[in-house]
């Protein structure tokens, strides 16, 4: 089976957009491809945040994760910062990445326009993400559009890696799922649903009771016509309602459209399907919340099966680079 890796920030409660966008096709995927999946904890100390307060999210993504249906069993889930070979494999590719590759960054112009003083970290990222992926062989990356500039810097850095000291890392591919990669903020339509705005009618988390769920898919923004179609260009915000219950219910938006004459019928629909659709993803998370232990116990496991691939892959670019192999 090919390979597939991703991550994910432990940046507080999963909204839709995380998990239709993301964790729901990573289900999917670790019954069809060897699947590694971690919570990226060394990313978010890009910014700002209290230790114990990192250390809480970061438990409460891997239950989030487990909730979903990422099975231990299925694939291999893991906390980064508990395989050292990230921070070791990521000096290595940053002695090959360039400044200039890392300032035409589009998320980094963003989140450091206007500051005096910028992390050396918010820069170098992208290099950590790359390390992330190439310790792992991964022939397959799920990514939002959001991404695709840094999977490609990691395709780039590999193959320049590849090129100097031979063929030691493997280069990968981008995977974007057809629907749903792109959950659009219920308020404000024009933007992708994220915890980083300040949106809540617009952000719908994963663990909403079904009256919030209601209440804010009842109040989202649609257009003054009364004509259902999908068409995100003209009407993004009726075309995001039908694009959820689409994704909800295994249809295409289009075909969803047909079915619905009147907004306020689709709004009704979207939020009970939306509403069953997390139902057991909550129901299994108070389970998961309540054995600490057990959760721990499957991230140790995670780790330990992902330190062996971590390990081998970063001592064959290290012998590859010229570094001195311990007694």
């Amino acid at each position: 089976m090919a390979r597939v890796l991703s991550g994910i920030q432990p940046s507080g409660d999963l909204h839709l957009g995380n998990y239709l966008g993301a964790i729901r096709n990573w289900v999917t995927d670790q019954d069809s491809h060897d699947a590694f999946y971690c919570v990226v904890d060394l990313h978010a100390l890009t910014l700002d945040i209290d230790p114990e307060v990192l250390r809480s999210r970061t438990r409460d993504t891997a239950i989030d994760l487990l909730a979903a249906g990422l099975d231990p069993a299925r694939c291999t889930l893991f906390v980064q910062s508990h395989v050292t070979e990230h921070t070791q494999m990521a000096w290595l590719l940053e002695c090959v990445a360039t400044m200039g590759e890392l300032g035409r960054m589009t998320q980094f112009k963003e989140k450091s326009e206007g500051k005096d003083s910028i992390r050396v970290g918010l820069f170098t990222y992208p290099v950590l993400q790359a390390a992330d992926i190439v310790l792992y062989d991964a022939e397959r990356v799920p990514v939002g559009d959001d991404q695709r500039q840094h999977l490609e810097l990691a395709r780039e850095v590999a193959n320049r890696f590849n090129h100097r000291f031979g063929d030691h890392l493997v280069v990968p591919e981008a995977s974007v799922p057809p629907m749903g990669a792109r959950v659009m903020d219920l308020q404000h339509p024009e933007r992708k649903m994220s915890k980083s705005v300040n949106s809540p009618l617009g952000t719908v988390l994963v663990l909403d009771d079904p009256a919030e769920i209601v209440k804010k898919v009842k109040k989202a923004v649609t257009d003054n016509e009364n004509e259902v179609r999908y068409d995100p260009e003209t009407k993004p915000g009726l075309s995001n309602l039908l694009e959820l219950l689409a994704v909800a219910t295994g249809r295409t938006p289009t075909d969803v459209a047909g079915s619905y004459e009147r907004y306020g019928d689709l709004k009704k629909d979207t939020a009970d399907a939306l509403v069953e659709l997390l139902a057991p993803l909550q129901a299994r998370r108070l389970e998961l919340a309540g054995d600490p232990g057990e959760v721990a116990r499957l991230l140790a496991q995670g780790a330990e099966k992902a330190r062996k691939v971590a390990s081998a892959t970063y001592q064959r670019a290290a012998r590859a680079v010229g570094l001195l192999a311990p007694e």
